[in-house]
């Protein structure tokens, strides 16, 4: 399915601004078709003067008229008059007859998508008039605050250019209480979605004919700062949000304010409980805090472990005593490294790189007698899930202590870690594991008699099972034109989506 914004330049040469007009439209006409109890679709006009649709969104407050999405349809003969009328003239043009699609009487409007005084695109509204009663005070008010909308499209001051992009989850819809404000500030009309919440705030008296901002002033007892942009939200004069917070409840409010011929007549504003969904955030973010304090007291632990060690290891008068404890002080301080890492970050992954290079910086200059050695690191190791990343951490830090220690250490030389990582895709709904390759060479003595010995040493024992735990293989072989190459695969866990 092509974007917006690929349809609008397939179908319709409109410069970016009037590109990005329509964008913003489309991103905030749930508003008008909630409102309006009707389906809106939004039609571009092509160099060849035909139009096409290229947006269509579907009320929740009612039943919809198009249960096929009217993307892509081409406008018919009496249709693209009526479009041309409203594009050509700048107003608001009602069919004449009534349409019937396919059984259902459907009355359908044209309005002129207006920027800078241009028409740059036509909205149909369709509402099926199958539906229609003797309308409540709620559905005349929604209907009316929808023609004052719609008149603010076909004028060019709908949609707001300064209304906040990227909202916090919880941003209140049609549905969830609307409030109708005068010019000064005053309620004309709660829906009773908004009268309970104003209620679960504390407010007890009447709402209608009061004043919004007195009200939501009336009933603030926390002492926590107070958004600066909640008075141009509660009297309606900006379209923003805010969050007004008492007693334990969160209401969240979205002001649209309402003009005519660019004089304001007051504003409606959506209102929405959202305090057991700021509750939940507030137990995650609670949980998130718990697990980074957990790896940061294991990081702790672990580098005491290492002190232990380290102290133990100065203690021993046996040289390969020492040495073996020394090999353990830098394997628990790798470990300690991936822990540190997940206590900085907001989820159960770690970037893999930093982790990497810090564990191999370390091992060179252990390892290094007094001859330079160089390393380097060739590709990305990506984000890696901590069920993984210990392991991985462990592998990469021995190949290179092994490489350090055994390989270039008695002349000085080079390694080379080398990675490359294929993600996994999904297939019958189920991920597949990213496929890690990690390569590390080095141009030293090579190995014995060009092959891995029999019996080999604790750190190849610690590496071959590791690899073992990350469902891989490894192999050894002679580098060319000298030295060792390292290689090993591990099926690392997909990271969450």
């Amino acid at each position: 399915m092509a974007t917006l914004s690929e349809l609008i330049q397939e179908h319709a040469a409109l410069p970016p601004v009037d590109e990005e007009w329509l964008r913003l439209l489309v991103s905030d006409w749930q508003l008008l078709s909630d409102l309006s109890f009707a389906d809106l679709v939004l039609w571009v006009r092509s160099s060849a003067r035909r139009w096409q649709a290229v947006a269509h969104v579907r009320p929740t407050t009612g039943q919809t008229v198009y249960f096929r999405d009217q993307v892509g349809r081409v406008a018919g003969a009496s249709r693209a008059e009526l479009l041309d009328t409203a594009y050509t003239e700048h107003r608001i043009v009602r069919e004449r007859d009534t349409e019937w699609d396919p059984d259902d009487p459907v009355r359908e409007e044209s309005l002129p998508v207006v920027r800078s005084g241009r028409a740059i695109a036509v909205l149909t509204r369709h509402t099926n008039l199958s539906m229609l009663r003797t309308p409540s005070r709620l559905e005349l008010t929604y209907l009316a605050t929808a023609d004052a909308l719609s008149r603010m499209v076909a004028s060019g001051e709908f949609p707001h250019p300064t209304a906040p992009t990227g909202l916090r989850r919880g941003a209140p819809r049609v549905g969830d209480g609307v409030i109708r404000l005068d010019t000064e500030g005053t309620i004309t009309y709660a829906s009773p979605n908004s009268v309970s919440a104003l209620h679960r705030l504390g407010y007890v008296g009447e709402i209608l004919g009061a004043s919004l901002a007195e009200v939501v002033t009336s009933v603030l007892r926390d002492t926590s700062p107070v958004d600066e942009g909640m008075p141009l939200v509660l009297t309606g004069r900006q379209p923003w949000r805010t969050e007004v917070t008492s007693a334990g409840q969160v209401i969240s409010m979205r002001a649209i304010p309402l003009s005519e011929s660019g004089q304001r007549i007051g504003a409606i504003l959506l209102v929405r409980d959202i305090s057991e969904l700021r509750r939940r955030e507030q137990e995650l973010m609670t949980k998130d805090a718990t697990i980074r304090e957990i790896h940061h007291r294991v990081k702790n632990n672990l580098q005491s472990v290492a002190a232990l060690l380290r102290l133990q290891a100065r203690r021993m008068p046996d040289a390969q005593g020492r040495a073996a404890l020394e090999e353990a002080v830098r394997r628990v301080g790798t470990i300690a490294l991936v822990h540190d890492t997940l206590s900085h970050g907001l989820d159960e992954t770690v970037a893999f790189d930093e982790v990497a290079d810090v564990a191999v910086r370390a091992v060179v200059e252990v390892a290094g007698s007094g001859h330079p050695i160089a390393v380097r690191r060739v590709g990305s190791f990506g984000r890696v899930r901590a069920e993984d990343a210990t392991s991985l951490a462990m592998v990469v830090s021995e190949l290179v202590q092994n490489a350090a220690e055994h390989g270039v250490a008695s002349r000085g030389g080079s390694i080379t870690v080398d990675v490359k990582r294929k993600e996994g895709k999904r297939k019958d709904g189920k991920d597949e594991t990213d496929l890690l390759t990690v390569t590390v060479t080095d141009d030293g003595v090579g190995l014995p008699h060009g092959h891995l010995p029999a019996g080999a040493g604790l750190g190849t024992q610690i590496v071959q099972s590791l690899v073992q735990d990350l469902r891989g293989k490894i192999t050894w072989a002679p580098a060319e034109p000298q030295g060792t190459r390292v290689r090993f695969t591990a099926k690392l866990r997909t990271l969450p989506s």
